[in-house]
C-alpha cells in the first residue's frame, strides 16, 4: 500500500472512531438525562408492571401498563412547565372473590411541574405544580371513582453519572360517587441512578404510598437496569427491573414484582 492511501485509512479509521465516540458520548449523556423526571425532553414511556399476591386469599395477580408521555412547553427564557400524564392500561384478574377479570382503562393521572431551566448555584433542580385525578376507569373495580386533585413537587441532583432525587405528592378527593371510599394519598418516590459511558443505567427506587384514610403503607423496592438504543434515528431506552413489595395492606401485592419498560425519545 502506498504511503498516502495509508495515511487516508489511517485518517478514515481516526475520524470514524471519534464520530463513534462522540456518539456514544451523546447516548450517555441522553441516558442520564432520561432519569431526570425534570429534563426538557419529549418522551413516552411505556411500562408494564406485574405485581402477585393480591386479594384477600393472595391469589390475584395485576398488569398494569401504564402510557406515561412527558412533554415540556417553555415559559419565556427562565422556566419551564413539564407536562407529565399518566394512562394506566390495567388487567386484574382475582382481586376480589367470584368477580373474576378484569381489564379496562384506569384512572388518568395528570401532573404539572413549574420549573427553572437552570440548576440553582448548588446544583439543585426541582419543580412545583398540581396533580390531578381523573376517574376515567372504564370498569368500576379497577377506578376509585373519584375526582382528585393536590400539591406535587419534585427535587435533584445530578453530579457526574449520579442522579438523586426525590419526588412526592398528595391527592384529596373532591367530587365523585358518594359510596365509594374518600382518597386521602399520600405518594414519595425517592431515586437514585448511575450512567455508565456505555449508555447503561442503574438505578434504585421506590414508590411508596400512605393512605390517611386506613393509615396502610404500601412500599415497593425496585431495582432496574436500562440501556439506551436507537431504533434508526429514534433514541429509546430499554428497561428491566424486578422489585420486592417492603410493605402492602392486607388484601395488597406480595413478594416479587417485575418491571419491564420501554422509554421512546421523541423530537421536539
Amino acid at each position: 500500500m502506498h504511503w498516502k492511501d495509508a495515511l487516508k485509512t489511517l485518517l478514515w479509521v481516526v475520524l470514524t472512531l471519534g464520530v463513534a465516540g462522540r456518539a456514544v458520548s451523546q447516548d450517555a449523556d441522553l441516558a442520564q438525562e432520561l432519569t431526570n423526571p425534570l429534563a426538557d425532553l419529549v418522551t413516552v414511556p411505556i411500562q408494564m408492571n406485574l405485581d402477585r399476591g393480591i386479594g384477600p386469599e393472595d391469589d390475584g395477580s395485576k398488569l398494569t401498563t401504564n402510557i406515561q408521555p412527558v412533554i415540556p412547553f417553555h415559559l419565556g427564557s427562565d422556566w419551564n412547565l413539564i407536562t407529565r400524564t399518566i394512562v394506566p392500561l390495567v388487567h386484574q384478574d382475582d382481586l376480589i372473590p367470584d368477580a373474576g377479570s378484569q381489564f379496562g382503562l384506569g384512572d388518568i393521572n395528570l401532573t404539572l411541574f413549574f420549573s427553572p431551566k437552570r440548576p440553582t448555584a448548588g446544583g439543585l433542580t426541582w419543580g412545583l405544580g398540581p396533580v390531578v385525578l381523573l376517574p376515567t376507569a372504564t370498569d368500576s373495580p379497577i377506578g376509585a371513582r373519584k375526582w382528585g386533585a393536590g400539591p406535587a413537587g419534585v427535587a435533584l441532583v445530578l453530579r457526574g453519572p449520579w442522579t438523586a432525587g426525590v419526588l412526592a405528592n398528595h391527592i384529596w378527593s373532591f367530587a365523585g360517587d358518594d359510596d365509594r371510599s374518600d382518597i386521602s394519598n399520600s405518594f414519595v418516590q425517592p431515586f437514585v441512578a448511575y450512567t455508565w459511558p456505555s449508555a447503561w443505567t442503574l438505578s434504585v427506587q421506590s414508590e411508596s404510598s400512605y393512605d390517611w384514610e386506613r393509615e396502610q403503607w404500601s412500599v415497593p423496592v425496585n431495582l432496574a437496569l436500562s440501556k439506551l438504543v436507537r431504533l434508526g434515528r429514534l433514541p429509546v431506552s430499554l428497561q428491566g427491573g424486578v422489585g420486592y413489595w417492603a410493605e402492602s395492606p392486607d388484601a395488597g401485592p406480595e413478594g416479587f414484582r417485575f418491571r419491564l419498560q420501554a422509554n421512546l425519545v421523541l423530537p421536539k
